[in-house]
């Protein structure tokens, strides 16, 4: 069941970068956030749990994954790297690699480590700060981005964007800490 899991995240990998996404959300913005939430939030979790063996290398501290993701995601939201990975080429290949790693690091060291509750708090620590850049984009007064990627200003493709964030990574991030959470507290009743 679990390499189901693995081949369900490489097909949706494939989905995300293959099936083509603009005629459903219009802007890129959108399109950007859908598979950068896709790819962190979705496909490496689904990775972890189908290949365990493959994603026992980036079982480290689960509080490291989420600083590393929160340098990561904050960094390639910042205008500048932004404008650069929208551009395409070899700076679109880094971001995506690097949340590729970054959702790696989250999702082995809280799913693979040792300890559920400290997984727990590296997806909770997650959650939280992709809840607050997911608000941030939403309810910025104007498009952040227009100016550095050279196109006229659209601010409700930036809202649709700041909403997927704030409608896939919060809720997948959040549950699967208090999963986590709940699964601590049936080891400690256990070994009480």
């Amino acid at each position: 069941m679990s390499r189901v899991a693995g081949y369900a995240g490489l097909g949706l990998l494939a989905a995300l970068w293959l099936v083509p996404l603009g005629p459903w959300l219009g802007a890129d913005f959108p399109h950007h956030m859908l598979r950068h939430m896709g790819l962190v939030a979705v496909v490496t979790p689904l990775l972890v749990i189908g290949f365990p063996r493959l994603s026992a290398p980036f079982a480290f501290s689960p509080l490291a994954g989420a600083v590393a993701e929160f340098v990561v995601v904050w960094g390639w939201h910042l205008p500048g790297l932004h404008g650069l990975a929208d551009a395409g080429g070899l700076a679109l290949v880094a971001e995506q690699g690097s949340f590729l790693l970054a959702g790696l690091l989250v999702w082995a060291g809280a799913l693979r480590g040792g300890s559920p509750l400290a997984g727990a708090g590296g997806l909770l620590l997650t959650s939280m700060h992709m809840t607050l850049l997911g608000a941030l984009i939403l309810l910025a007064p104007r498009d952040l981005y227009a100016e550095i990627c050279g196109r006229a200003p659209d601010l409700d493709a930036q809202q649709l964007g700041g909403l997927l964030m704030l409608g896939i990574g919060t809720p997948v991030y959040l549950v699967a800490g208090l999963a986590l959470t709940a699964r601590a507290l049936d080891l400690g009743k256990a070994t009480a």
